[in-house]
């Protein structure tokens, strides 16, 4: 690495404190485009995972009774924090993910906006007041939940975490977050800049760990924990859930997708192209909201497939540090043996490679982008996320159809489609089976607007005015003897 590279903190955050694992354990890091070791970090356990809940729950009340304009304030500047240090946090980023330098700076924008978001939502906590009998005033209050257990993932390290922290901040929750081992050096940066911008000691906690069932674990069997916010795959956050029934902790879960991109006969072709592309590749396909299934009528469906695999033949793949560049590796070898083996087995049940499909000629986790056409419902492509820069196109004569192999998943996070026929665009954003739908447009993801799923996909939403409604319990208030003067005579 040259001069250039920023260096990466070496140890967690507890209590206001950078502190080591007790065993002195420590976990590597690698760089994905170039498997190089960038640093260590702590590799934590039980005992320190207790401290840091104890250190939130003690901090509780403190942050709780800060007035809301402070506690706005804080938030405000964390988020100017960010923008100040977006280069700096967008070169970690990418060293430690993978992504191109120009998504991760987008990535350190796209959180900072949710500390903006979230610092005037603090503000707009409301009550109600309930009409009831003449002798009572019946009143609801909400209060932070308390202490929150926070489980991120590797995909977006510093936006995942940024928009749970927001929310439970700006609630008057404190926080005890575990990064993916992958990823952990955007987490850590945060917990920096939250002690720069006046967080108090206690409020935010960070441990590492190469066990994440053993700190997970921690979180969710604790009786101080009382919420569990997880970002991750399905099969955990079903995990997760059971742990968490023990002492009926609440629960959000943003878990896996399978997102279908519907392109109508009626749509502007080169903007539906525009808009798969955009979804596909961010992040080597690595993004839970990815377009995972490709849908296209049969009267367009050789045009579409043809423009995509020409954009997508045109993509530069390499190192993300590098100008040019905007495919990434993938994380590690085990997720390009699965976009392998989803190639393969889409290939095997009919398909036609139309471009892209073998690993990159820089070897190590580079992968080409993929277009498949010919694809059928059975492949395991169109059942399972493949988290990879694979476009499966499918085709279909009806809406109908179309409608049926869209919905034809246990998962409901996403969707897509282009059409420009009015009445079809309400009809099928209706009837489409995930939490959130883009209609001629793929770029959804925003602080001013709910993000989650429904089925398979998870429980709850972030970001919006509803993300902070997770942080918070509705309490009833029953205040009687209001009876008149003129009533007591």
């Amino acid at each position: 690495m040259d001069a250039s590279t920023p260096s990466f903190r070496a140890q967690c955050f507890i209590n206001g404190a950078w502190v080591n694992a007790d065993s002195g354990a420590t976990l590597a890091v690698n760089n994905p485009a170039t498997g190089e070791i960038i640093g260590h970090v702590p590799d934590m356990g039980a005992n320190e995972t207790r401290r840091a809940i104890e250190a939130a729950a003690a901090a509780f009340p403190l942050w709780r009774d800060t007035p809301v304009a402070q506690r706005a304030q804080i938030l405000r500047r964390m988020g100017q924090l960010m923008l100040e240090e977006q280069e700096r946090l967008a070169r970690i980023m990418t060293i430690e993910q993978g992504k191109p330098l120009a998504e991760s700076r987008g990535e350190i924008a796209y959180g900072a906006s949710y500390f903006d978001w979230f610092a005037d939502e603090s503000r707009r906590i409301y009550g109600d007041i309930i009409p009831g009998p003449a002798d009572r005033r019946l009143f609801v209050i909400q209060q932070p939940i308390g202490v929150v257990g926070a489980i991120t993932p590797w995909n977006f390290p510093n936006a995942m975490l940024a928009r749970k922290m927001a929310a439970a901040l700006a609630a008057g929750c404190t926080m005890v977050a575990k990064p993916s081992e992958l990823t952990p050096f955007s987490a850590l940066e945060l917990a920096d800049l939250a002690t720069r911008a006046g967080v108090p000691a206690g409020v935010f906690n960070i441990v590492t760990t190469n066990d994440a069932a053993v700190v997970g674990g921690e979180l969710t069997h604790h009786p101080l924990v009382r919420k569990i916010t997880f970002t991750g795959s399905t099969a955990v956050g079903r995990l997760l859930l059971e742990q968490a029934s023990e002492h009926i902790q609440k629960c959000s879960m943003e878990l896996g997708g399978n997102a279908p991109l519907i392109v109508f006969e009626d749509a502007d072709l080169d903007r539906a192209v525009a808009g798969a592309m955009a979804t596909k590749y961010r992040n080597a396909g690595q993004v839970c909201i990815a377009a995972n299934r490709f849908l296209a009528h049969a009267s367009i469906a050789d045009k579409f497939a043809e423009k995509l695999a020409a954009a997508s033949a045109a993509l530069k793949v390499g190192d993300g540090l590098k100008d040019g560049v905007a495919i990434g590796p993938l994380i590690s070898p085990a997720a390009v043996e699965k976009v392998e083996r989803h190639i393969a087995d889409a290939v095997a049940h009919g398909a036609r490679l139309l471009s892209g499909g073998a690993r990159h000629a820089l070897g190590g986790t580079f992968f080409q982008p993929t277009v498949l056409t010919n694809v059928s419902a059975d492949s395991l492509i169109c059942h399972e996320e493949t988290f990879g820069p694979v476009a499966p196109i499918m085709t279909f004569q009806t809406e109908e159809e179309a409608l049926r192999l869209a919905n034809a998943t246990p998962f409901g996070l996403a969707s897509y489609f282009y059409s420009t026929d009015i009445a079809r665009v309400f009809r099928v954003a209706e009837r489409l089976e995930t939490g959130m739908v883009g209609v001629n447009e793929t770029a959804i993801s925003t602080a001013i607007a709910p993000f989650g799923g429904v089925k398979y996909s998870g429980l709850g939403r972030e970001g919006s005015r509803y993300g902070v409604e997770e942080y918070l319990e509705k309490k009833y208030i029953c205040l009687g003897g209001m009876k008149s003067s003129d009533d007591m005579k």
